[in-house]
Order: structure tokens, then C-alpha cells, then sequence
């Protein structure tokens, strides 16, 4: 069953070209290292944040990558271009 990783943020609009390309580095490394992120969409609301969605192909997998955060030097780099970060796990339940 997929897993879902919710992320809601903002960007000073000045720094989002280099957010996104930190962001794409990120996506990058996540990838090489801990398979299973099967898509990652980013949106812009309509109040100016952002929902960054991270799906996962299992828990198992999402949590690994997740407990090794810390080993990836982009996701601090990334995420200090944000403010007001949150995040929230879910589970797909209903898919049509």
C-alpha cells in the first residue's frame, strides 16, 4: 500500500529557482539511495506556500530514507530556503 509524506511550506519567491534546483538534488539522492519514492509533486496554493507530496511505495521504504535524513546533505540546504515547514504522513486508503 503507498505511503504519503506531506510537506507545507513557504518560499521567499527570490529564492525559489534555487530551491527547486536544491530540491531536484534532493529528489536525486533520496532516489539513489533508498529506492521505493515513486513520485514527489510540488504545488503552489493558492495563499503563496507550497505542498510538497512525496509518495513512497511502502512505509518500510519511506522509513528508512526518513531515518537516514540526516545523512543527506541537500535536505538541510533544501529546507533552509523554507519557512513554517510541517509535515504529516498518510496512507492511500481510495485510489480511482
Amino acid at each position: 500500500m503507498s505511503v504519503l509524506r506531506f510537506h507545507t511550506y513557504a518560499v521567499d519567491p527570490a529564492d525559489l529557482e534555487e530551491f527547486l534546483a536544491r530540491r531536484a538534488l534532493l529528489i536525486g539522492t533520496v532516489r539513489e539511495t533508498h529506492p521505493g519514492l515513486t513520485s514527489a509533486l510540488l504545488v503552489e496554493l493558492d495563499d503563496g506556500t507550497y505542498s510538497d507530496t512525496w509518495r513512497w511505495e511502502s512505509e518500510t521504504r519511506m522509513g528508512a530514507a526518513l531515518a537516514a535524513i540526516a545523512t543527506f546533505p541537500e535536505a538541510p540546504l533544501t529546507m533552509a530556503l523554507t519557512r513554517d515547514p510541517t509535515a504529516q504522513n498518510g496512507r492511500v486508503v481510495d485510489e480511482r
